[in-house]
C-alpha cells in the first residue's frame, strides 16, 4: 500500500512521525531527540518528497531509496529524520499484521534484561555509588552504568580525581551487581588504557567510547590492550564504518543508536555484520523515548543482543521532555527487567495531550523543493 500523508509533531527535544497509507492504515514513529524542530524541518523537505507514493511494507528498500535520492546530505540530520520514517513503519506494519514488531523480525514478546544507566557527572563518587545501590536495590537491577571521565574530555577528569575515586566507590556499593562505564570518548590512548587497567583491578566488565568515537584506529589500540570489553558505535550514522569497526575489531560491544543511525531496518542490518564475526549488539539507548522501546523489540529477535539494555534512571530533573510522551507506560521495571507487550507496532502511541501541544506540519501543505523537482524524474526513472 502506498503512502499518501505524513505528518510530524514537534517541540526543540521531540518529533514524533504520523504515516498514513492509501488504505487507511497508520503508524507512529519518531525521529533522533534533541534539536527536533531542525530535524522535523528535514523530515518534511528531504525525506516526505521521496517516500510519498511509495510502498509501505518493503521499508529497507524504501529508505535505501530515499538515501539513493539524497547522496548530497549523508550523516547525522538525514539519518535522524530517516529514523522517523522508517520506524513509523514498522509500527504500520505491526499494526496491520496484529504483532509486536518484535515478532516481525524474528522474535517475540517478552521480557529484557537491562541495566540502570547514570547519565550525570554532577554527583561525587560516593552521591553517585549511594544513587545506584539504592535503585538497584528499589528495581532490582543486576547491572548498572556510571560515568567516568568527562565527555570529549581530552584527559581532563570532570574534576580532578573524580575517576579514580569513583570506581572504587561504586564497586564497594554495588556487590554481585555488573558494573560498566562510559567515558564519552574523553581520554587519549595512553590515558584509557591506564583506566582500563583500573577497571580490569575492579571487576568492571564494559567500557563504553573510551577515546574519541570516530578513531577507530585509537579504539582499537585501546581494545587490543585491555581484556576488559571496549564499546562503541552510539554516534555513528553510516553502515560502511559500522562495516570497518566490526571486520576490524576494533570493538568487542557493538552499539549503534536506533534513531541516530537511520531507523530499525539499518540497524537490523548491522546486527547482522556483528553476527557473522560474533559479536554481541548492545544498542545506545540513552532516553526514555521511542529509541528504547525499539531497542527492547530488537532485542527480543537478534540472536546476538548483549546481555542487557541500556535503561536510563533519570527522571524529570534530568529529562524534563520525557513526561507525558505516550498513551501507556513502556518503560516500567520490574526485577531488572522490562516487558515487550504482545501489542501490534510498538505497542503504545504519542499521548494526544502531547501533540496537542506540538508544532504540527503535513506532507499535505509540503511544496516540491527545486532540489526535489530537479532529482525526482532522474531518480524515479532510474528505480
Amino acid at each position: 500500500m502506498r503512502l499518501i500523508r505524513l505528518e510530524t509533531f514537534h517541540d526543540e527535544f521531540v518529533c514524533f512521525v504520523k504515516a498514513t497509507a492509501e488504505d487507511g492504515a497508520i503508524g507512529w514513529g519518531q525521529t533522533a531527540t534533541y534539536n527536533a524542530d531542525l530535524t522535523a524541518r528535514v523530515f518534511q523537505r528531504q525525506i516526505t518528497p521521496w517516500a510519498l507514493g511509495q510502498d509501505s511494507a518493503d521499508i529497507a528498500a524504501l529508505v535505501a531509496r530515499i538515501e539513493r535520492a539524497e547522496h548530497k546530505f549523508p550523516g547525522s540530520y538525514r539519518n535522524r529524520a530517516l529514523a522517523g520514517l522508517d520506524t513509523a513503519l514498522w509500527d504500520m506494519a505491526g499494526r496491520r499484521a496484529g504483532k509486536p514488531v518484535a515478532a516481525l523480525i524474528g522474535g517475540s514478546a517478552g521480557p529484557v534484561r537491562a541495566y540502570a544507566s547514570s547519565m550525570r557527572r554532577d554527583l561525587t563518587a560516593d552521591e553517585e555509588a549511594e544513587r545506584l545501590k539504592r535503585i538497584c536495590g528499589e528495581l532490582g537491577f543486576t547491572a548498572a552504568k556510571f560515568r567516568i571521565g568527562a565527555e570529549m574530555g581530552e584527559d581532563r577528569d570532570q574534576w580532578e580525581g573524580r575517576t579514580e575515586a569513583i570506581i572504587p566507590a561504586v564497586t564497594r556499593a554495588l556487590p554481585g551487581i555488573e558494573r560498566l562505564v562510559d567515558a564519552n570518548s574523553g581520554f587519549s590512548v595512553p590515558r584509557a588504557i591506564a583506566v582500563g587497567r583500573m577497571l580490569e583491578d575492579h571487576g568492571i566488565s564494559h567500557y563504553e567510547e573510551p577515546v574519541p568515537w570516530w578513531d577507530l584506529d585509537a579504539t582499537a589500540a585501546v581494545s587490543e590492550a585491555l581484556d576488559i570489553d571496549v564499546a562503541g558505535g552510539e554516534q555513528e550514522v553510516e553502515v560502511t564504518t559500522f562495516a570497518r569497526m566490526i571486520r576490524d575489531r576494533a570493538v568487542d560491544v557493538v552499539q549503534p543508536d536506533i534513531l541516530y543511525l537511520g531507523g530499525l531496518a539499518k540497524t537490523l542490518h548491522v546486527a547482522r555484520l556483528a553476527a557473522a564475526e560474533g559479536l554481541p549488539v548492545t544498542p545506545h539507548a540513552a532516553n526514555l523515548g521511542l529509541v528504547t522501546l525499539a531497542t527492547m523489540h530488537l532485542m527480543r529477535a537478534i540472536p546476538n543482543a548483549g546481555k542487557y539494555l541500556e535503561f536510563s534512571i533519570e527522571g524529570a530533573d534530568y529529562y524534563p521532555w520525557q513526561r507525558g510522551l505516550f498513551t501507556t507506560d513502556p518503560f516500567g521495571v520490574e526485577a531488572g527487567q522490562l516487558s515487550v507487550p504482545d501489542l501490534p507496532g510498538w505497542g503504545t502511541e504519542p499521548h494526544p495531550d502531547w501533540l496537542s501541544r506540538a508544532d504540527w506540519q503535513s506532507s499535505d501543505a509540503a511544496e516540491a523543493t527545486a532540489y526535489a523537482r530537479l532529482y525526482h524524474a532522474t531518480l524515479d526513472a532510474r528505480l
